[in-house]
């Protein structure tokens, strides 16, 4: 389904030749892609079901083209859309049919490692894992790990906050960034933060982060890298009902423990994933535990046992504890496999992110097997259990008249009901244009007009990424609107918007 946008402006399309000419003049000839067909390759990012042709691709190599390209569409007032590996599951990098869409592939080298300092600093197209690889022969890693860690760019991570398997005790991106150079709108450079662990400053760093491109581009990323624990072992533990899972991951935090990873499968995710690629999970278990346990030898080995009493006294119906390396990657890989195994089951599916409270989990999961059946359409469901973020996975038939429809009404329901529960709309996928129109579900108009200043105090003319996350945008103008009493302006010696 085509996402339905403004068409361009006719002053825009009248220019956009002269736009061409001039993003020729400032990349490479080859990195500016116009014709239509080489177009379609940037038409939709993660989010397949909405589509969009750009107006033109442009894929700077270096800083300076990228501030000078920021530069001329801000002069000839064009809209401008940044895009890393193109994996947002929420529309982050939707295209707009009367803009440049700014693609940062061309930007993959690692920069510095810094042993020393425990960092990287690296270029925002390199991928999540590489980071990873980079670093493991000398016994570190990098924390967060998104299921599409293979793939998705660092630079995307930043801009969406994203989280993984293990960020439920070693934090989401943000907890693991240090440092950023940005390009404004106006083409100036921004450097933020370094390898130093903190700042007197304003937290400017951390408005970037899960700032969905609305208020810069990110040209250089620096990160916190750990050593790796001394040891680690999981536990595959199956329980005869959802609820009776998700009370189990309630009594693991309750006791204090906090797991290296804490994942849960229902029964049509498990069976998916131990059909895509067998890791031993039991496919009677209605709901499926991934816990990830680590530190010195000992602390997991006693932790081990008392998180085993614990799905036992919960109910578990099986327990199984990897006894080497091999068998605890091989317990992951079910797990970071559970998206394309669902795609395995299905002609299309609808990836979900809402947060809730833990102890709401049993609820949430019961009330999504009714929503099945109300929609006549199938739910897969996988959780960062340990932190709440669920992924519910709506599989639908995009050739199928109304499917589509009805996999929005069914997804929308969704983050309405865990937002009434006390969550959140998203938790590492962003809002986008998938949740752009609940936004009001969770905030007052007051809470998205506060919000869109710090928009209009980077981006004035609203160029930067426009059409996401905010369901009315404001002039900035209207929002700087304040009361004039007797005459005279509240605090005169503050600026204004």
């Amino acid at each position: 389904m085509h996402l339905s946008m403004p068409k361009p402006e006719q002053e825009i399309l009248r220019n956009r030749t002269r736009l061409i000419e001039r993003l020729r003049e400032i990349v490479p000839v080859d990195n500016v892609i116009d014709e239509e067909t080489q177009l379609r390759a940037y038409e939709c990012d993660g989010l397949t079901m909405y589509r969009q042709l750009p107006l033109v691709v442009v894929l700077p190599e270096n800083v300076e083209q990228v501030s000078k390209v920021m530069a001329l569409a801000n002069e000839m007032n064009v809209k401008i859309v940044p895009r890393g590996a193109g994996t947002s599951l929420s529309g982050g990098s939707l295209p707009l049919g009367d803009g440049i869409l700014l693609g940062m592939s061309k930007f993959n080298r690692i920069l510095e490692i810094d042993y020393a300092n425990r960092c990287v600093q690296v270029q925002p197209g390199v991928t999540n894992l590489a980071i990873t690889k980079a670093v493991e022969h000398e016994g570190f890693y990098y924390a967060p790990d998104p299921s599409s860690q293979i793939a998705c760019s660092i630079g995307g991570n930043v801009g969406e906050n994203s989280g993984g398997v293990h960020c439920l005790k070693y934090g989401l991106t943000t907890n693991n960034l240090l440092g950023l150079e940005i390009v404004l709108m106006d083409g100036s450079v921004l450097r933020l933060g370094g390898k130093y662990l903190d700042s007197d400053l304003y937290d400017v760093m951390g408005l970037m982060t899960g700032s969905e491109g609305l208020l810069g581009v990110i040209t250089e990323v620096t990160v916190r890298i750990l050593q790796k624990p001394e040891a680690a072992r999981a536990l595959l533990l199956g329980f005869p009902s959802v609820e009776s899972g998700a009370d189990c991951v309630a009594a693991i935090i309750a006791a204090g423990i906090i797991p290296g990873g804490l994942e849960m499968m229902d029964n049509l995710a498990l069976v998916a994933a131990e059909d895509f690629q067998s890791c031993g999970y039991p496919r009677d278990a209605e709901a499926l535990i991934v816990c990830e346990l680590d530190g010195t030898m000992s602390e997991v080995d006693h932790l081990m046992t008392i998180v085993s009493q614990i799905a036992k006294d919960q109910g578990a119906n099986s327990t199984k504890a990897s006894q080497s390396e091999q068998e605890r990657v091989q317990f992951w890989a079910g797990r970071k496999n559970a998206f394309p195994a669902v795609g395995a089951i299905g002609p299309d599916y609808m990836c979900m992110d809402g947060t809730i409270p833990r102890n709401q989990l049993g609820f949430v999961l019961g009330a999504i097997k009714k929503l099945t059946k109300k929609y006549g359409l199938r739910c897969a469901n996988v959780f960062h259990a340990g932190d709440g973020n669920m992924h519910p996975l709506i599989l639908y038939d995009a050739n199928k008249e109304g499917d589509i429809e009805k996999a929005e009404a069914f997804g929308a329901e969704i983050l309405k009901l865990s937002v009434a529960v006390g969550g959140v709309l998203t938790g590492e996928h962003g809002v986008g244009v998938e949740k752009r129109d609940l936004m009001h579900t969770m905030f007052s108009e007051t809470d998205l007009k506060q919000q869109q200043r710090v928009k209009c105090a980077f981006d004035p003319k609203h160029r930067l990424n426009p059409g996401k996350v905010f369901p009315t945008l404001h002039r900035c103008a209207e929002l700087g609107k304040v009361h004039v009493h007797k005459g005279k302006l509240p605090f005169p010696d503050l600026p204004r918007f």
